[in-house]
């Protein structure tokens, strides 16, 4: 059995009800929400929120709300594991039991079912405890620059200033759409977990904090989708 937990709390505060603001249509928790059901992974698809506004939203996209989250995991220093943890716990003490737990984002509209896939077969198959969604920097973070004291430019890690670019290792960031573990890992029983990486491509990433972030999140989802409806135009 298979458990996706969709967090979305009510009080954002840089993007007003981001969670349920309209994004190409639909309200942007939708497009996760959707994603999951329709990846046919999960057993179950609940959406963990203190807010009725965004549990009605998501119950008529077709997820769960089977509680509403406490207020002390729904504030500004709320961590996602201690969310995904509350879920897990309240369905144990129902007696339903998960082998694998998904938290996927709210506010993720690029979300592939692909990499999902191959984030559970990681988690199912034994080989890491967590996988989690990375993408690569877009220029070698080994070549950053800082300023000191007096303003002036120095490279962060002098040690790299004569590596040719090509020959750095790629590095990778967290590209928020997705975190999955067994049940054990997300509860905290497992030492020294291992997490695995599920490379995302640059161009499905984007995170959304800002206004700007919202508009350009929404122009690379249009693009996706025009490129979608091409290839299907070409092989039809």
């Amino acid at each position: 059995m298979k458990l996706a937990v969709i967090p979305a709390r009510g009080g954002s505060k840089r993007i007003k009800k981001k969670n349920t603001r309209q994004f190409a249509g639909k309200p942007i928790i939708a497009h996760t929400i959707l994603v999951a059901l329709g990846s046919g992974l999960f057993d179950r698809v609940i959406v963990s929120t203190d807010d009725s506004d965004i549990a009605t939203v998501a119950e008529a996209y077709g997820a769960d709300v089977p509680f509403i989250r406490p207020a002390h995991l729904a504030d500004d220093h709320a961590v996602i594991a201690d969310v995904v943890r509350h879920a897990v716990e309240w369905f144990e003490q129902k007696g339903q039991y998960f082998a694998a737990i998904g938290c996927l984002y709210a506010t993720a509209p690029l979300i592939q079912p692909r990499y999902l896939k191959q984030g559970l077969e990681i988690i199912e198959q034994g080989q890491a405890d967590f996988s989690l969604s990375v993408t690569t920097f877009p220029y070698p973070i080994q070549r950053a620059l800082k300023c000191d004291e007096q303003g002036l430019l120095q490279m962060a890690q002098p040690e790299y200033a004569l590596t040719r670019s090509q020959d750095l290792p790629d590095c990778f960031h967290d590209a928020a759409h997705f975190y999955l573990g067994t049940a054990d890992a997300f509860k905290g029983n497992v030492q020294s977990p291992r997490t695995a990486g599920i490379q995302v491509p640059r161009y499905l990433v984007q995170d959304i904090d800002t206004e700007e972030d919202w508009q350009f999140a929404e122009l690379i989802y249009q693009a996706h989708q025009a490129q979608q409806i091409q290839k299907f135009q070409e092989n039809s």
